[in-house]
């Protein structure tokens, strides 16, 4: 019999008991015996934080991604083994491609993010804060990344996305980390560890797997480390009070499954693209993954006079639902992940169903396509009915963490909102409607008690992810019940593994620690022009002081003509009583226009292109008479890799841009970007 291996201290170990069977979902067989037993934590935690975790930080966030992208194409490329591992835990094809390649495509997202961070281990947050009057002192905040493990504890119903949507994330930071999936499902988990570490992508330490119970997952961290949590609500407040978590302050993300609500606006009466949406996307959360999920649809609220009309689709949709063996052709619901999974969310049922009316669903009697009920951990949708939803209590606090949901009226938008608050805060919630004063309201109103809100309606049903889909890109979490943690959410999602440390001195000195140039720091004149160097020769706060130009009533009125700008402040002097304008005033675009024209150096070389504008003021206006010249300063540079061996090695080079007046005063700031050239055209070292 198989028995699943732990990744610790970048070697594989079994464990010295006996562990625990765990069973097909479909065929009732024994796939293989998770055990933890024996297993040396303490070393685990000390392999990542001092080998997996120098090795990450040593790496940029460039580099980082880059690996992330590797390894989301090496998975790619393994995908068809994860889909036959997945079987066994009684998914489609279909409930597989959101756990298996939407955990992958949570690598490719997050490794773009490379794009939006500097190329270096570290990073800066927000703006350079001036704390002096005479600019010598100021103040800036530095991420580095924190000195543990992310250490995370994940649910059974998604064993491959639970896993990559937190790696992703901990890995772009510059933190290792320490996973443990639910037993019930280790062993696709454990597949796709065994082919990441195969592959050599990952420096050793940067991952590491626990299969089995460990119960004293949590008897290592401390301060350096961050967890998160996917399960239960009751689960997670138990590990939320751990002593160590306590005792060290050790940051604690937590996702617990909720009653999320789905909302079927007024506007959206049979016959209309919303009603039929709204019956679609309800009988697709009720089915895949056969509602195992913790963004599933628990709770459907419509209109009062529609009930009955919702009623009779949801029954007829969820009748058409083929159940059975996933790999036999026209099945579309699989299995539950075990039998002790069905029992318990039977007996939730009945808790419900003390104030609620089952109005679709036999548990007892199933007609299956391919399977055995005996063996296999199958069980019909459950559709139940409450009519008086103000007066329930388990519909709102009571989750079957299955093919359930229940059915509710109400009165008015308002009364919709104050439902779905019962829930006592949930990971997500719909709204199908059309109309926009509907959405506005509701959204608006709900907002503070979900952490994301899907409104629905027939211009984005073609492109929507539907109800129950978190995207890497945004946040994933949600207040009360549902954990009060948020995860992913792009940038936002790395921060999270960053110590965030408030810096102070000259400017100078915190260009020096950031690498970035700060505003009012030492700007040494470049020598030759930074136009003429290659972009390993740059220097953070290189500057060109450039000549300078008085601007004329010509400039103003060639640029109006060559642009077509004609606005009236630039034209018309007669125009500009009871403005803030003392005369004509040169467009702002010319100012930047000009101040190109004065900074760029004309020759051929290492520069290859503009790539942009970051950011752009305009401070003080500039009148016929003024002169202006330019400051150029190299703000950061940030390297690109090549795509194919015939692409030129190069570099994104970010200059701040300042004109200046006669008078010492800033008229515009801009940031810009370029693209330059290496000198150094040998392969990228990743």
């Amino acid at each position: 019999m198989t028995k699943l291996r732990n990744l610790i201290a970048d070697q594989w170990q079994l464990g010295d008991g006996e562990g625990t069977a765990l069973i097909h979902a479909i065929s009732g067989d024994v796939v293989a015996v998770a055990d933890a037993s024996g297993i040396d934590l303490a070393e685990a935690y000390q392999f990542g934080r001092e080998v997996g975790g120098q090795a990450l930080r040593r790496m940029t966030f460039q580099e980082r991604g880059r690996m992330l992208k590797r390894l989301a194409l090496h998975l790619t490329e393994k995908k068809e083994l994860f889909y036959q591992a997945s079987w066994a835990t009684g998914a489609t094809r279909g409930d597989a491609w959101i756990d298996i390649e939407g955990g992958i495509g949570n690598l490719f997202a997050n490794a773009s993010l490379r794009r939006k961070l500097p190329d270096t281990p570290f990073a800066t947050d927000g703006d350079f804060v001036p704390l002096g009057r005479g600019g010598t002192f100021g103040g800036h905040h530095l991420m580095v990344p924190k000195r543990g493990l992310a250490v995370h504890i994940n649910a059974f119903n998604f064993p491959v996305w639970g896993m990559l949507e937190k790696v992703a994330v901990n890995w772009m930071a510059g933190v290792p980390a320490l996973v443990k999936p639910a037993t019930s499902t280790s062993f696709l988990t454990e597949a796709v560890v065994a082919e990441i570490h195969k592959s050599g992508i990952l420096p050793p330490g940067a991952l590491q797997l626990i299969c089995g119970p460990a119960r004293d997952i949590l008897d290592h961290v401390d301060e350096r480390d961050v967890v998160t949590f996917t399960g239960s609500a009751a689960t997670g407040r138990m590990l939320k009070s751990h002593a160590r978590l306590l005792d060290y302050a050790v940051p604690f993300n937590m996702e617990a499954d909720s009653l999320n609500a789905a909302i079927l606006g007024e506007d959206a009466i049979p016959g209309t693209p919303e009603f039929d949406l709204f019956i679609r996307e309800v009988r697709k959360e009720m089915t895949v993954k056969c509602g195992q999920k913790c963004t599933a649809v628990r709770r459907i609220f419509v209109p009062s006079s529609r009930i009955n009309d919702v009623q009779e689709a949801l029954v007829h949709a969820l009748g058409q639902t083929v159940i059975g063996d996933p790999q036999v052709k026209g099945v579309r619901m699989g299995a539950l992940v075990g039998k002790t999974q069905c029992a318990d969310v039977m007996d939730q049922v009945a808790r419900i169903e003390e104030e609620a009316t089952r109005v679709f669903g036999d548990s007892t009697t199933l007609n299956l396509l391919g399977a055995d009920p005996e063996k296999g951990a199958f069980l019909s949708p459950l559709l139940l009915r409450n009519d008086n939803p103000m007066d329930a209590i388990a519909c709102h606090e009571v989750e079957a963490f299955g093919p359930v949901s229940t059915l509710m009226p109400y009165n008015s938008l308002e009364e919709a909102v104050s439902l779905a608050e019962r829930g006592k805060g949930s990971l997500c919630c719909s709204i199908t409607t059309h109309d926009p004063k509907i959405a506005q309201t509701f959204v608006r109103e709900a907002a503070h008690m979900h952490g994301r809100i899907l409104v629905l309606d027939r211009d984005c049903a073609g492109e929507s992810t539907g109800h129950g889909s978190p995207m890497p890109m945004l946040v994933h979490g949600g207040p009360g019940r549902a954990g009060g943690g948020e995860e992913m959410g792009g940038l936002r999602g790395i921060k999270h593994y960053m110590q965030r440390t408030a810096i102070q001195g000259h400017p100078s000195m915190l260009t020096a620690i950031t690498s970035q140039f700060q505003p009012g720091a030492i700007q040494p004149e470049s020598e030759p022009h930074v136009f003429r160097k290659h972009f390993e020769d740059l220097e953070v706060g290189d500057t060109v002081t450039t000549a300078r130009h008085t601007v004329t009533e010509a400039d103003i009125a060639n640029f109006a003509n060559v642009s077509g700008d004609h606005f009236y402040a630039h034209v018309d002097a007669t125009s500009l009583e009871g403005t803030m304008f003392e005369g004509r005033v040169a467009h702002g675009y010319y100012i930047l226009s000009k101040a190109a024209g004065l900074f760029v150096e004309p020759r051929k070389g290492p520069v290859l292109l503009n790539y942009g504008i970051d950011e752009c003021r305009f401070t003080k206006p500039v009148y016929p008479g003024t002169t202006i010249g330019v400051k150029l300063t190299v703000v950061e540079k940030i390297a690109q890799e090549r795509k194919e061996p015939e692409d030129v090695a190069k570099g994104i080079v970010k200059y701040r841009v300042e004109v200046w007046d006669q008078e010492h005063e800033m008229v515009a700031v801009a940031t810009i970007l370029t693209m330059v050239k290496k000198r150094d055209q040998g392969p990228d070292p990743l």
